[in-house]
């Protein structure tokens, strides 16, 4: 339609050109950047992504940066290591040549105080942007939650967690030689737990009344048998047939001190009878005599068999490894050791005594009560320590036994010990606070009674108003103490000392070569470390690429078809002008109407 108000091919062709310039300016923009996708209006969603990864890649940039500053920190500490681990095979050499007769031990020992200054060297020197891992000020080094350094490892991001930045761990534990409060490899482990409060024993007399230093596999305490001791009266001649000694034995009768409900166990009596006609019949070449304390002591043991007693002489004190002092005139009377009646009881008593002599040795009188086990534990405080990645801490395990019962499995730990105490130190300081954790230990399948009996001693025993048995065979037996912890190094590398200690050497010897597995070992932990750290920095390096490549994806342009875009756009463009053009040229023809 042709108007003079509306060139409504004008307008037409302006609204082609206008929507050919904006195409033009945007293809122009993608040749240009070299982006599909520039800024939010463009694609809002990919645009929030691609720029959050580009992010994403400049941190995962400064990881790649990280790994090499903690690669550095790796490689000096290794080399460290490594150049300890050569001097302890050194200084192990020369402790074996140490051993040969006639070398002299302090030439020797001048080359060990050599050695240990230059590893307090190296391990002072392996320090690495302020950091060093082989000289350390660790408050617990056992502490893995303390103990720790870490290298940075990788930038990750996930919905649930957010953005983080993985590190890789190393505990000190594992590479320190030297730590300012104990338990560096080359130091004496510090978590060591002595005798446990005194459930172990350590060391025992040999033969020779020497002292034996290591620890008893099993501790022990044993009841007492009654024993009532009494003089030989001198030789009994029994010349006359009316002479006679006679008396009741008992044994293994209850005591009314421990409180046993009533009826008591009365024990078991026998009546000893002794004349002429019994000696010439047990013992014919004696004519009547009995002149000794030997002789004595076997005929009334021949009469009392079966009655759970016995008599003793030749009474014997040790006043030196292999030397006994003998008294003939003491005698003993007392119980047999296997209760072979089976009662629960422990006395012995004579009573009833009537005798044609003046003095028979026994009389009415002579008597008394056994002792039931105890157990006594000499008490010395000790900690368990934390233990690494074991969040309950060093554990202490062992079997308890009363009276030949089948033994019971018992075991307590850090944690147990300050739930029951109330701590958060792991510390047992005295012997009530010992005897308050084996109690409750024990009493979980043991009806026991456990008590200081000291500051420095405490006891363990069954509950007497519940187990009756008492005397020489009753036994309170711990056994099978294991540390979860060792064995452990409890000597130094510093205090090695042939020259003072020549005692030593093969103790030096053993202790150095376990120290040198550690370091080994140690080195071993950050050679693995360094395996890691470069496999790690190749495996970000590819990602980062990837990463810009998946970005890409998502907004780069694609200049060909950017390219040839424009291009066709501008020809459009050249056509669109020219639409203009004629359609003006159209109105100029209709105001030529009215002139």
């Amino acid at each position: 339609m042709t108007s003079i108000l509306t060139n409504h091919t004008a307008i037409a062709a302006l609204q082609t050109l206008r929507t050919i310039g904006a195409s033009m300016q945007q293809s122009q923009a993608q040749v240009s950047t070299g982006l599909r996708i520039q800024t939010a209006t463009d694609n809002a969603a990919y645009w929030s992504i691609s720029t959050t990864m580009k992010s994403d890649n400049k941190a995962t940039a400064a990881v790649v940066d990280a790994l090499g500053l903690g690669a550095a920190k790796v490689d000096t500490a290794y080399t460290g290591m490594s150049a300890v681990v050569d001097i302890m095979h050194q200084f192990k050499a020369r402790l074996v040549a140490a051993t040969e007769d006639g070398v002299d031990k302090a030439k020797i020992q001048e080359e060990l105080e050599q050695f240990k200054r230059q590893i307090q060297e190296i391990a002072r020197s392996s320090s690495f942007s302020g950091q060093n891992w082989l000289n350390t000020d660790v408050p617990d080094i056992y502490d893995d939650q303390t103990n720790q350094v870490s290298v940075v490892a990788g930038f990750t991001r996930s919905k649930t967690d957010g953005v983080a930045v993985e590190r890789m761990k190393i505990h000190l534990s594992q590479v320190s030689l030297f730590n300012s409060t104990g338990g560096g490899l080359l130091q004496g482990d510090a978590r060591d737990v002595g005798n446990i409060g005194g459930i172990r024993r350590i060391g025992y007399w040999d033969n020779d009344a020497k002292w034996i230093e290591q620890w008893a596999p099993q501790i022990q305490g044993t009841g007492g048998r009654p024993l009532k001791t009494f003089d030989f009266p001198g030789p009994l001649v029994f010349d006359d047939p009316s002479d006679i000694i006679e008396f009741d034995v008992t044994v293994d009768a209850d005591d009314p001190a421990t409180g046993f409900a009533a009826p008591l166990e009365a024990g078991h009596t026998t009546t000893v009878t002794i004349t002429r006609a019994v000696l010439d019949t047990l013992k014919p070449g004696w004519n009547g005599v009995i002149d000794t304390n030997e002789k004595y002591a076997e005929i009334l043991n021949v009469l009392l068999a079966g009655s759970g007693a016995h008599v003793y002489s030749n009474w014997s004190m040790r006043v030196g490894p292999n030397n006994w002092i003998h008294d003939p005139v003491t005698m003993g009377i007392g119980t047999l050791e296997d209760r072979t009646l089976g009662l629960t009881g422990s006395y012995v008593g004579v009573s009833n005594v009537t005798s044609s002599f003046a003095d028979t040795g026994v009389s009415d009188g002579l008597s008394g009560y056994g002792q039931r086990a105890a157990l006594g534990l000499s008490f010395e405080p000790f900690t368990l320590h934390k233990d690494g990645n074991n969040a309950d801490g060093v554990q202490i395990d062992f079997n308890f036994s009363i009276n030949g019962q089948p033994a019971t499995h018992h075991s307590f730990d850090r944690t147990y010990v300050n739930t029951v105490l109330g701590k958060d130190t792991g510390k047992v300081e005295t012997a009530e606070e010992m005897a308050v954790l084996l109690q409750s230990v024990l009493e979980q399948d043991w009806d026991v009674v456990v008590e200081a009996t000291s500051p420095w001693s405490l006891s363990i025993r069954s509950n007497p108003l519940t187990d009756r048995l008492s005397g020489s065979s009753t036994r309170v037996v711990l056994s099978d103490v294991v540390v979860s912890i060792e064995p452990l190094a409890t000597m130094k590398l510093l205090d090695v000392d042939i020259v003072k200690r020549p005692d030593l050497l093969g103790e030096y010897i053993t202790y150095v070569d376990t120290a040198t597995s550690k370091v080994i070992a140690g080195a071993s932990v950050l050679g693995a470390l360094q395996m890691r750290i470069g496999m790690q920095t190749d495996f970000v390096q590819q990602s980062m690429a990837k990463l810009d490549q998946g970005v890409g994806r998502l907004v780069d342009a694609d200049m060909d078809e950017a390219s040839t875009r424009l291009k066709a756009l501008q020809t459009q463009e050249q056509l669109a002008i020219q639409a203009l053009s004629i359609a003006n040229a159209n109105a100029e023809h209709m105001l030529q109407l009215f002139r």
